[in-house]
């Protein structure tokens, strides 16, 4: 069955001075599918995340989204239009409680210019989406706990709730299992796989035992380059990642 492709680099290159982070670096992100990318610090994981969010635009090469060309557009317009994205650190609101993060972000997505006059914190659109994604990641019962009391993994399932809230259709998640014990990670691999169902996701992230558990497709980059791209199996059985990554000499 062929997927939808959502979002696609293609020949991204990423410069600062004589600094090539990203070098000529191809993906293609599917609704239905996790796309893992994995190396080592440095490897430019992160930067192409940044390229592919609009972050900042490529050095050459360009970003389509569902085929047209956004290389130039802001983030702001390639989240409005459907990108969502999460990072290393947490970006929550830790004095506000799960269910104002999640409200904040669904605001963002829902401008009513026109409303200067509504109390945007009584508005029922908004709390009803703040309170659908905090349910969906596993917050339901945290609704009115001030952000900054959740645990390391609750703060990463807020993270992913408040990206939700803005209706994205892609999800750039920035190792979003950094930090987790056993339990935490298992929360978060099954709520990924519930979320594939209708998402495209790419996920970087440098628990392997992870990784090779959830992903569909692993691009694997070293020096900002990438070296290899296939199943699981291929990845794992490739000789060059072995080499390079996997630390089979």
């Amino acid at each position: 069955m062929t997927r939808e492709v959502l979002l696609q680099g293609i020949n991204l290159t990423r410069r600062w001075g004589g600094l090539v982070a990203v070098n000529n670096v191809s993906i293609s992100l599917t609704r239905g599918s996790v796309h893992a990318v994995i190396g080592t610090n440095g490897a430019g994981k992160s930067t192409l995340i940044n390229l592919l969010s609009g972050e900042f635009p490529p050095s050459s090469g360009q970003v389509e989204w569902r085929g047209q060309d956004v290389s130039h557009w802001t983030q702001s317009r390639r989240a409005r239009a459907g990108l969502g994205r999460s990072y290393q650190r947490n970006t929550i609101f830790p004095s506000f409680s799960v269910l104002e993060n999640c409200r904040l972000c669904a605001q963002a997505q829902q401008q009513h210019a026109w409303a200067i006059w509504r109390n945007a914190q009584i508005d029922a659109a908004t709390l009803r989406v703040a309170h659908d994604v905090a349910t969906r990641v596993g917050l339901g019962d945290a609704l009115d706990r001030h952000a900054g009391f959740l645990s390391h993994g609750q703060k990463r399932q807020l993270e992913i709730a408040m990206c939700l809230a803005t209706a994205p259709q892609v999800l750039l998640l920035d190792e979003p299992l950094a930090g987790m014990g056993a339990e935490e990670t298992e929360r978060m691999l099954t709520l990924l796989q519930e979320l594939k169902q209708d998402h495209a996701i790419l996920l970087v992230e440098h628990d392997m035992d992870a990784v090779f558990r959830i992903a569909d497709l692993i691009t694997v980059m070293v020096n900002g380059v990438v070296i290899a791209t296939g199943t699981p199996d291929d990845v794992r059985n490739n000789p060059d990642v072995r080499s390079a990554y996997l630390g089979d000499h």
